[in-house]
Formats: C-alpha cells, structure tokens, sequence
C-alpha cells in the first residue's frame, strides 16, 4: 500500500511544474518553431516519397435468398470477413502473382479492402465491397485487382450459380411442356374442325368426336395454364437470382495516381513531433545554460 506524499513533496512537486512552465512560456518559439518546422518537414517528406499508383475494383457479393424465393439465407456473401480472407489467402496471392508477375510479398502487402457503406447505413445490408491494389505499374495493378475481384465473385457465388442453373433448367422443361401442349391444342382444333366439316360422318358420330375433342381442348387448356403460372414464376426467381442474389464485379479496375504518404498524416505527425522537440529544448535550454554559467564562474 502507497503511503500518502508529504506536503513536502507535494510543494516540490508543484515547483517544479511551475519552473517548467515558465521555461515553456519564456522560450515559447522554440516549441512554436519546432510545430512549424516538423510540419513542413512532414509534408516535405510526403511530396518526396514519390508517386504510386492504386487501382481498384468494386464487386457486389450478392443477397442469396431461400431456393422458393424465402427469405435471405446466411452464405460467404453475408460474412463480413470473407472477402479479406479470400484476397490474402495463400493459393489466391499465388494464383495471381503468376497471372500478373507481382511478387508474392509485395502483393500481399498492398492489398486493402473495405465495405462500401452509406452514413448511418447497418453493414451487410448492402454487400459492396472495394478492392484495391497499390504499386508502381498501373496494367499489373489493375490485372491484379481484376483477378482479385473474380475469384470472390467466385467463391461466394457457388450456391447462387447452382440455383441459376436449376432454374434455367425448370424453365427450359416449362416452355418444352408449354409448346407441347399448344400443339396438342392446335392438332384436337384442327381435327375438330375436319370432323364438324365432314359431312359423310354420321351426325351422332360426328358429335362424338366433337365432344371428346372438345375434352382434350379443354384439359389441355387447363394444364397450359398451369404451366404458363410455373414459367413465370420460374422466370421470376430466375430473374431475382441473376439480377439480385448473384454476386459480380460492378466496376473492373482503373488504376491512378495517389501519394505514397498522406499528406495530412505527414503534416500532424511531423507538427507533433517538431512541437515535442521544442518543448524539450525549451526545458533543456536554461539547466544547460546555468551549468555553463557556473562553469565560467568557477574557471
């Protein structure tokens, strides 16, 4: 347990903070000077670091939603780490260093991400997300991007892609069963009109042969109608899932110019730093100039 401080050291200790004040306040364009110099100094030294390039890439990852058009189901689109893990994954980093010829290490270094998201707006609500890629060669830098953006669309779009082909094989069968019908509508219309023209054919015949056409017509008509409401309804999830559930690269890659450092994080650290400096020396000045003193006094 502390034991409490003597008034003693506490008047010492209020000395002392006011013996660094007055130095502070009697040499204060010394901290002055040292803010001012390390900010020039810091945005010297951004301007100096030279110019790099960053391309990036906008990829939507997609809203999956339940096979019948439920509601939207947990997938690698709704998982906030999945792009990150993806674009920094070893097999990825090396798959496409090969296909661009940026170094491994150099690429896994200048790869961001980040979600895309509007003021006040909850995140994964709107799955887009930026990758960017930063470096000295802008083709390789927008390649690298490119490559990056596909293998997310990808990895996360497996389920979406199953869904869309099922689908385009639903409507497929749809429209197959859909024009068979309307040819067995057209092929009963046309008998029916051959057996109500022929009038060899006895009148309780052909009246036979009228209404056991008219069956088929009929029956036909009611299983046309039933598969006119799955093709629709399968164009409508087919739709839903290309358009909306499917992840895909919104905007490909377009490298630019950007400064190496940021000039404003250069500009505050350098202040900072010239400020602390000179608040040093400000303290530091008098004890050294008062042994200096003493000194030539007792030489």
């Amino acid at each position: 347990m502390m034991e409490p401080r003597s008034d003693a050291e506490l008047v010492e200790d209020e000395v002392d903070l006011a013996s660094a004040w007055r130095r502070l306040t009697l040499r204060w364009w010394l901290p002055v000077g040292g803010l001012v110099a390390g900010a020039v100094v810091g945005v010297g030294l951004a301007l100096s670091g030279g110019t790099v390039w960053r391309a990036e890439t906008i990829v939507y990852l997609g809203q999956p939603f339940a096979a019948l058009g439920g509601g939207q189901i947990q997938s690698l689109a709704t998982n906030p780490r999945t792009v990150g893990e993806i674009v920094r994954s070893e097999r990825v980093l090396q798959d496409v260093s090969r296909t661009t010829g940026i170094p491994v290490a150099k690429l896994r270094t200048s790869i961001s991400t980040r979600e895309l998201v509007a003021t006040g707006q909850a995140r994964g609500i709107n799955p887009l997300i930026e990758i960017a890629v930063k470096g000295t060669q802008p083709r390789k830098l927008e390649a690298a991007a490119d490559a990056l953006a596909e293998r997310v669309v990808e990895n996360v779009s497996r389920f979406v892609i199953q869904k869309t082909e099922l689908l385009e094989e639903q409507v497929a069968r749809n429209e197959a069963q859909l024009e068979e019908v309307n040819e067995r509508i057209r092929s009963a219309q046309e008998q029916q009109a051959e057996v109500i023209g022929n009038r060899t054919l006895p009148l309780g015949e052909r009246l036979l042969l009228t209404a056991n056409l008219n069956s088929v017509i009929t029956t036909a008509d009611a299983r046309r109608a039933a598969i006119q409401d799955q093709l629709f309804q399968a164009r409508q999830l087919l739709n839903q899932a290309e358009n909306v559930e499917a992840s895909r690269v919104v905007e490909r890659a377009a490298a630019a110019k950007t400064s190496a450092r940021s000039s404003r994080t250069s500009l505050l650290v350098g202040a900072l730093v010239g400020l602390l400096l000179g608040a040093i020396a400000a303290l530091a000045v008098e004890p050294i100039l008062a042994r200096r003193r003493t000194a030539a006094s007792d030489g």
